[in-house]
């Protein structure tokens, strides 16, 4: 009996990991969620800091440096903004303080459609205007300021596709996510519960939008709809071979070098999957070598992979 009682503890311990996991694995983007924020030692570090800085400088409040600690000056600047809003100015950033900190702030002007696409729809975000472009049947439909990945967690440069969507995750997610296929990590398309820090590079790799202009995305497009982020990546040397079914930075630098080459890969997704597949036999045909569709040393060199 005691057997039995031990195997079914066990048991139930692995269901509970299992779903744990699970959880995880389907939770969108580390973006920090609002955290308290208060004088203390060590001092409190991160985005949030960083961004509560900048708020805090657009209001001519603060002015210290933009360095993401969380320090006296910036915990006398916060009882100073706690004084004007009629708050306990005990410095310390709670929830009260986080949501009016935005007030006042909206959108820039644009011309907002209300009727949704009937087309064809395609994203493109542009990382260097900070612009996040809708297309419709190849025309632009509409255009909205976005936040982007700051130099230490950049935005994943490629051509994705949305593959979920989800409402109201809270915090530092706003009220929409669209989640992309990026293969190394959990990388989305979400509202924001700091309306300034759109038009910087602020976030931790996710594409940032006012949550009315994500909601308004959010109802347009459908799971599918390809993603195109433009921006800089640095090339990569690749010493392996590469085979189909793999996916990473290797597989996506093999995906321009074979379209620098006039062998077109297909979507630059990071994924070495049939259209690869199809683009690397060309190749090899081409240049009469075994024809299989595997990247090979003779093949990494042709397409000028292996770097010194």
């Amino acid at each position: 009996m005691k057997n039995n009682n031990y195997r079914l503890i066990i048991y139930l311990l692995g269901l509970i990991f299992l779903a744990s996991w699970r959880i995880e694995a389907i939770l969108p983007c580390q973006c920090q969620e609002n955290r308290i924020l208060l004088l203390q030692t060590p001092r409190m570090e991160g985005e949030d800091v960083f961004l509560l800085q900048s708020r805090l400088k657009d209001l001519n409040i603060y002015r210290g440096r933009t360095d993401g600690v969380y320090d006296l000056e910036v915990a006398r600047a916060v009882a100073e903004y706690q004084v004007r809003q009629q708050l306990e100015p005990n410095g310390v950033v709670d929830a009260q303080t986080w949501e009016l900190l935005g007030d006042g702030l909206f959108p820039v002007a644009t011309a907002q459609k209300k009727q949704p696409p009937e087309g064809q729809l395609k994203i493109v975000v542009d990382l260097y205007k900070r612009i996040l472009t809708l297309y419709n049947d190849g025309e632009i439909y509409q255009t909205y300021p976005v936040s982007v990945g700051k130099v230490s967690s950049k935005t994943p440069v490629g051509e994705w596709a949305i593959i979920g969507k989800s409402k109201d995750w809270g915090g530092g997610f706003g009220t929409r996510w669209l989640g992309l296929n990026v293969p190394w990590g959990i990388f989305g398309i979400h509202g924001t519960n700091k309306p300034w820090s759109i038009g910087q590079a602020a976030s931790q790799g996710c594409v940032r939008m006012y949550n009315r202009h994500i909601e308004q995305l959010f109802d347009w497009v459908p799971v599918k709809t390809r993603v195109d982020i433009i921006g800089e990546r640095l090339p990569i040397s690749v010493n392996r071979e590469l085979r189909p079914g793999q996916s990473g930075l290797s597989v996506m630098q093999l995906q321009d070098n074979l379209q620098q080459q006039g062998f077109d890969p297909g979507y630059r997704d990071a994924r070495y999957g049939p259209t690869t597949v199809q683009a690397v036999q060309e190749l090899e045909s081409q240049f009469r070598l075994k024809v299989d569709g595997i990247v090979d040393w003779n093949v990494l060199f042709l397409l000028d992979l292996p770097k010194d």
